[in-house]
């Protein structure tokens, strides 16, 4: 292999960029007009522009992609995670056109992209499940049904997804039909598939996953677990490894059911099984993911193995010749995403004025972002994720402290004050924690953000660069010029007319967007009556659903939004008096 097409963006193009140049390998970048001047842009060997800002017309257009890899005469390529990481189609499509799948078979994507499948194979192969069903449910009231099987709370999840998209969780009757109705909705939208399945909702679970490689020579290895309970919404914040809740008998159990799920769908390269487990410590398989995770970093870091490196190599056929890894000591890593922890976690796209990232002994980051750089709401809002590493889990905590505390960003709100109060918290210190402990647990309270300096204005001659594309294909000119005045504002951008965490509103009644994103649902009528508190409409912005909620009662007066119309930042919604 000596040419890579990395057919992603941000923090994790950037990451497979390195290691693929560090390997001799010629790296090239696509990106969207929006990304013309990111940093894994910047990084590659050469870049190629794959469309317009929407995901749907450049990251996932698998025809374009395809184009550019003949022409730029890539001989692989890696999908990264998220975007067609998993699409089995794309994977096909990329082996029938003669070039390397840096990953799974289509085939071992679609077995385990469907989570019902999923559940069959592992089930088949010794692998504890969740109780749940094998067959998609249809309505509302099979779900009531199971509910009265398996008893209260159930979840209602996407058969083809992951990552807490589409799924809700069903806590008495009344819920069910918005839960079925809402985690089909979102399913459609992400995955392309409506379909869902219920299985029990266990109670105060840990997240626990574990890391395995395959090769196509038949070896296989188990390194390790890592424990993903920090959590909200189901999006993970903060994962490390080992787990605190794991004894090394429950450990080895663990990796081999995670090799026998594996197994069980005829899996190569890197993948990773997650599993749940419960307050006895009983651990029951929930899905694998056929990609790289955002997490892997943590593994890399206690077992001294690059991952990505392994995932090019058993792509290209080499044999895995690892028999075992020895970890050591304990790894922790925060995700740093443009978010207001103080506003409930409410997504904050903007322009980035100050970036300044940690470092030390220990300190590994891995970032896409640059001072200047904007946080679009078309994609996912990761800026950086920030891997500690100490000789113990109390090391690794002390040293995730100082780095989190040494990392200054402005501009847009970040998530750095919610992983300080975790790494604060007893339960965390002694592993008490849980996937729900988070939105339980941790407050914020006695705590406040901090406020960003205007951008610097210079009058001084700066270097500055452009890019100009010939046959699509990306150069970067340099010039020097004055650099333009700029005046910014506060680092909390929060939304016209926010009156309370999440919720979107103001004392005359005229209920405002708080970002840019698409209306999705609709709950309310023109000359309906509503209660403080009640919600209004879904707006989805970067991946996320909001519900937008009115902070008065009285009657929706004007209603400006139907599903499926896109909003700016501060337009009028609805008017309720």
């Amino acid at each position: 292999m000596k040419s890579l097409l990395v057919a992603n963006r941000g923090e994790i193009a950037v990451r497979v960029m390195r290691t693929a140049r560090e390997m001799g390998i010629r790296a090239i970048a696509i990106y969207s007009e929006l990304d013309r001047d990111s940093l894994h842009v910047d990084l590659a060997d050469e870049a190629w522009n794959v469309g317009p800002a929407p995901a749907a017309e450049s990251y996932l257009n698998q025809e374009k992609i395809l184009q550019i890899a003949h022409e730029s005469g890539a001989e692989a390529i890696h999908p990264g995670y998220g975007f067609l990481s998993e699409n089995a189609t794309f994977a096909r499509g990329v082996e029938e056109a003669g070039l390397i799948w840096v990953g799974p078979t289509a085939d071992s994507i679609e077995a385990m992209g469907d989570k019902i499948t999923s559940r069959r194979n592992a089930e088949e192969f010794g692998v504890p499940t969740v109780p749940g069903t094998t067959d998609p449910v249809t309505s509302v009231e099979e779900v009531l049904e199971l509910a009265a099987e398996f008893g209260y709370p159930v979840a209602v999840k996407a058969a083809h997804g992951g990552g807490g998209k589409g799924l809700r969780v069903v806590h008495d009757a009344e819920g069910a039909a918005d839960a079925f109705e809402g985690a089909r909705r979102e399913a459609d939208a992400y995955f392309g598939n409506p379909e869902v399945y219920v299985e029990k909702y266990l109670k105060k679970a840990r997240h626990v996953e574990a890391q395995i490689l395959f090769d196509t020579h038949g070896n296989s290895l188990f390194l390790g677990e890592r424990d993903c309970s920090v959590q909200r919404r189901h999006q993970k914040l903060i994962e490390e490894t080992p787990s605190p809740g794991l004894s090394s008998k429950q450990r080895k159990a663990l990796g081999k059911a995670a090799l026998a799920a594996g197994r069980s769908c005829g899996y190569v390269n890197a993948g990773t099984v997650e599993f749940l487990v419960d307050e006895d410590g009983e651990f029951f398989f929930l899905e694998m993911n056929t990609r790289l995770q955002v997490e892997h970093t943590i593994t890399e870091m206690v077992t001294g193995i690059d991952l990505v490196e392994w995932q090019l190599r058993i792509a290209d056929g080499e044999e895995l010749d690892i028999d075992e890894v020895d970890p050591r000591g304990h790894a922790i890593e925060f995700r740093i995403n443009a978010e207001d922890p103080f506003m409930d976690y409410l997504p904050t796209p903007g322009q980035v004025v100050e970036w300044q990232e940690p470092a030390g002994p220990g300190v590994r980051v891995d970032s896409w972002i640059r001072t200047g750089t904007t946080v679009s709401p078309y994609y996912d809002n990761l800026m950086a994720k920030l891997i500690v590493w100490g000789s113990d889990r109390e090391m690794a905590i002390n040293r995730g402290k100082r780095a989190l505390r040494e990392f200054k960003v402005r501009g847009v709100s970040t998530t750095i004050p919610a992983h300080l109060a975790v790494l604060d918290n007893e339960d965390f210190l002694e592993g008490r924690h849980h996937t729900k402990w988070m939105e339980e647990s941790v407050s914020l309270e006695g705590t406040s953000p901090d406020v960003a300096p205007s951008l610097p204005e210079d009058e001084e001659l700066t270097k500055r660069d452009i890019t100009v594309e010939i046959g699509g294909r990306r150069f970067t000119v340099s010039y020097w010029a004055p650099e333009p005045a700029v005046t910014g504002g506060p680092t909390r951008r929060r939304p016209p007319k926010l009156s309370s965490a999440g919720k979107s509103g103001a004392s005359d009644g005229v209920i405002t967007a708080p970002m840019q994103g698409t209306i999705v649902k609709v709950y309310v009528e023109a000359g309906d009556a509503v209660k403080p508190g009640e919600p209004i409409c879904v707006l989805e912005a970067m991946k996320m659903e909001n519900e937008v909620t009115t902070p008065n009662g009285g009657d929706v007066v004007d209603l400006r939004v139907e599903p499926g119309d896109t909003v700016a930042a501060g337009e009028v919604i609805a008017i309720v008096r």
